[in-house]
């Protein structure tokens, strides 16, 4: 009797270790039912530059990628080649409407430069900031020039100026991480972990913004609600890396 207690003792014991085990493992079901995907933080992401390949990327209004930009330490990078006119690119392979964009750059000494998005293409257009919003970047410690509020690191160029309370910059040539959040509800700029800009896309205030003069020789500026990426060479040394986007 004593021999078969011990038997059963320890085949409940080995059930219990065997049950421990079997909820701990990857790929096991959640209390919903659903199998638990380790990689779901990530698997919404699209990859747009993963330091080795341009694939997707062409010039504004081009088939290809221009001389000017290449890659370089697995970053991609601008030969401060552009100017107002010409040398920019777009992610061509995709058009994005809401969105969480991600990624890191680093500016030359006296550099500027941008991001766009809802970028339009066609001959009616020379740039893409002739339509498209901009996240403004710049070298604003060391730009030989006096800068407007709304030309600051983190501003929507033209727009809607970045938080001046938050000097949270690198110098020219350190790595800055930017985040642009687009939703038709609330549009969020971040920098280095900080929010810098806020508003709400075609709104009252948006529409007074847009039509207070700046703007007036680009009729289509920011009327598209879905478009194409897009990075600025403006005549200045520029590098981006993990650039990656989801749709939201």
């Amino acid at each position: 009797m004593i021999k078969l207690r011990i038997a059963v003792l320890i085949l409940a014991v080995l059930l219990l270790i065997g049950g421990l085990l079997t909820s701990c493992s990857p790929g096991t079901k959640s209390e919903e039912g659903t199998e638990a995907d380790p990689m779901a933080e990530t698997s919404d992401w699209i990859v747009l530059f993963d330091g080795s390949s341009t694939e997707g990327w062409r010039g504004f209004n081009m088939d290809s990628l221009p001389p000017n930009w290449i890659i370089e330490d697995g970053t991609l990078k601008s030969l401060g080649t552009g100017g107002d006119i010409g040398g920019d690119i777009v992610y061509g392979a995709k058009e994005f409407t809401n969105f969480h964009l991600e990624l890191e750059w680093k500016i030359s000494e006296g550099g500027n430069s941008g991001i766009f998005y809802h970028v339009l293409e066609g001959d009616q257009y020379k740039a893409p900031y002739e339509n498209a919003p901009e996240y403004q970047l710049i070298d604003n410690l060391g730009f030989p020039g006096r800068l407007e509020d709304w030309q600051m690191v983190g501003a929507d160029y033209a727009m809607y100026p970045a938080d001046s309370t938050k000097d949270v910059v690198k110098p020219a040539n350190e790595w800055n991480s930017t985040r642009i959040i687009f939703t038709e509800e609330k549009v969020e700029y971040w920098l280095n972990g900080e929010k810098m800009v806020e508003f709400v896309p075609w709104s009252e205030e948006w529409m007074e913004r847009r039509n207070s003069g700046k703007w007036d020789d680009y009729p289509d500026y920011g009327k598209a609600r879905t478009g194409l990426i897009g990075v600025q060479d403006h005549g200045s040394f520029i590098w981006f890396r993990n650039i990656r986007i989801k749709e939201l």
